[in-house]
């Protein structure tokens, strides 16, 4: 059965904030922001908002980033206490794994041949890794999640640092974005 949230009834006054709340909210990052020399996870200053006691939603989106190959970066949520759910971000592993023109691989060097993806389920409790090649060298990761919250209204927001600390910064870009719909 499919899912909507709010199901309007008939008779029932159509409000701005009930309109509103039917909408996908875009969460999308209107500049740079970034870390060096933290593992600590911190909440992204644009990719949050909050979210009501016993509400469902889907979140989809794209993150842009660089970070050094010995930094990485770590991806994860915060929500509000007694949330459930699962998430996977498509973006480069650890060690960045490309083709060559010759059929063979190379570690942590920008190519024109694709690269490996980590593809894993992550539940909201966890955090994944991704891999970096250094400042400038811009990769992607393409992200789905469905969170169910608990009993407590707060914020879901999009958390990240770098994997290993580094001097230099790791930066999350500028039109980075998440999709946020309420779905029950």
């Amino acid at each position: 059965m499919a899912e909507a949230y709010p199901t309007p009834l008939a008779g029932q006054r159509l409000t701005a904030s009930l309109l509103r709340s039917m909408q996908v909210q875009c969460l999308r990052k209107t500049s740079d922001t970034s870390r060096s020399a933290t593992t600590t996870q911190a909440a992204d200053p644009h990719l949050q908002m909050d979210v009501v006691a016993g509400g469902v939603y889907t979140v989809w989106g794209w993150l842009k980033y660089d970070a050094l190959a010995a930094a990485d970066i770590t991806i994860g949520f915060s929500y509000p206490t007694g949330g459930l759910g699962e998430w996977v971000g498509a973006g480069a592993g650890t060690t960045v794994t490309s083709a060559t023109g010759g059929g063979g691989t190379q570690q942590d060097a920008v190519s024109t041949w694709g690269y490996n993806v980590r593809l894993e389920s992550t539940d909201v409790t966890a955090t994944r890794t991704y891999g970096g090649l250094g400042v400038g060298n811009t990769l992607t990761i393409a992200m789905n999640a469905t969170f169910r919250i608990g009993s407590n209204a707060g914020t879901l927001a999009l958390t990240w640092a770098q994997a290993s600390s580094s001097a230099t910064a790791t930066t999350v870009y500028t039109d980075s974005w998440l999709n946020v719909l309420r779905v029950a």
